[in-house]
């Protein structure tokens, strides 16, 4: 077979390679964490739950979605606002000295901002023992993740947690005056949130896109380890920053950036070829804007609304990601650089890889400003 016949038949190969790429894309690239959070405070007289969901997980708590077509419209939110006060009352269990308390208040509220709250009031005057459930859970996706969390009358942290539908439920035991020391919440605290920090990037797949495409056109440990530290400064600052609430940009402004960061270096590489110059600053750029994507797992957790337990999570959950980083790195560089040693591997494939870069980049702008 002669070389331009050879060249063909990998051109067609690839574009064979690209369109069943974008066949899977759909189920592969619908990065969606699944996240809500759920707050008591003690009063009193009295416990006050508010839970608050994505506006999509409410549709499927209460059968919003009449066409399953995904999204909830204007006219599907009307016909279903009888319903939510009945998930309401049904959304948490508790139990107070191990008697089952029902609510005696139970509201849902629908925001701008595309959230739905559950406001509950459970009556209580005296307590040592407290058992919550969060029956909502068994109703979501399995990797739904729902942070949990209890505070005093003045709003300090007695514990708190990431509840799931295969671990639902919680229990605060308190003393004659006080609860349990803060730093009994605090280690559970800092374990949840950097097993969360390592399985958002390792099922970030945009995050972990991006950073390949990167990577793939590096040959040496001092560019990678150049590119690899100027984006975790950059999206570490970011993740402060906006989890703190100095500044904070929406979702949907967030995500398609994050997308169209994808797009760029992909066709950089192409356009480019081998080990372009000026990687450093480019990714440190990009890297505050998905920066402000890893803040948005945060604050749909409800940390940002938190001053009094902000530290913890914010520290492990950027560990995390780190270390989900590393882990992806260390599994993939020695392969990348072995096979980079071949010209057919920057002759062919990396341009091949930058193509579909590109074309699940350019999937995931669409659907982020389009169908979002």
């Amino acid at each position: 077979m002669t070389g331009s016949a050879v060249t063909h038949s990998f051109r067609l190969r690839a574009l064979y390679v690209a369109l069943v790429w974008l066949g899977i894309a759909r189920p592969v690239f619908a990065h969606d964490p699944g996240l809500s959070t759920a707050t008591v405070r003690l009063q009193k007289d009295r416990l006050d739950a508010v839970l608050v969901f994505s506006l999509r997980d409410a549709g499927q708590l209460m059968n919003l979605d009449e066409d399953s077509d995904g999204r909830i419209s204007s006219s599907e939110l009307v016909n279903g606002k009888p319903a939510p006060g009945e998930t309401a009352a049904q959304a948490l269990e508790v139990k107070v000295d191990d008697q089952p308390v029902k609510a005696a208040e139970a509201q849902c509220r629908f925001d701008q901002t595309g959230n739905v709250s559950l406001y509950l009031c459970f009556p209580a005057r005296s307590f040592s023992r407290l058992v919550f459930r969060s029956k909502c859970l068994a109703l979501l996706p399995p990797g739904h993740r729902q942070y949990f969390s209890v505070q005093n009358k003045n709003g300090g942290i007695v514990t708190e947690r990431l509840l799931s539908a295969n671990s639902d439920s919680a229990t605060v035991e308190l003393g004659a005056e006080d609860p349990k020391p803060d730093g009994v919440a605090n280690t559970n605290s800092f374990a949840d949130f950097l097993v969360l920090g390592v399985k958002h990037i390792l099922t970030g797949y945009d995050h972990l896109l991006f950073l390949f495409s990167l990577l793939i056109v590096n040959r040496n440990l001092v560019s990678t380890l150049k590119i690899v530290t100027c984006f975790t400064i950059a999206h570490s600052i970011t993740l402060a920053i906006a989890t703190l609430g100095v500044v904070q940009i929406p979702s949907r402004v967030v995500e398609p950036m994050i997308a169209a960061s994808i797009i760029y270096v992909g066709i950089e590489n192409l356009a480019r070829g081998d080990a372009p110059k000026g990687r450093g600053v480019l990714t440190f750029a990009f890297g505050l804007i998905h920066g402000f994507g890893f803040a948005s797992v945060l604050r749909e957790l409800g940390v940002s609304s938190n001053g009094s337990g902000i530290v913890v999570p914010l520290f492990s959950f950027n560990l995390g990601v780190e270390l989900g980083q590393i882990l992806v790195a260390a599994s993939l560089l020695p392969l990348i650089w072995k096979v980079g040693k071949r010209p057919v591997f920057a002759n062919h494939w990396v341009p091949a890889c930058s193509a579909l870069v590109t074309l699940a980049g350019s999937y995931w702008f669409v659907q982020r400003i389009w169908f979002n």
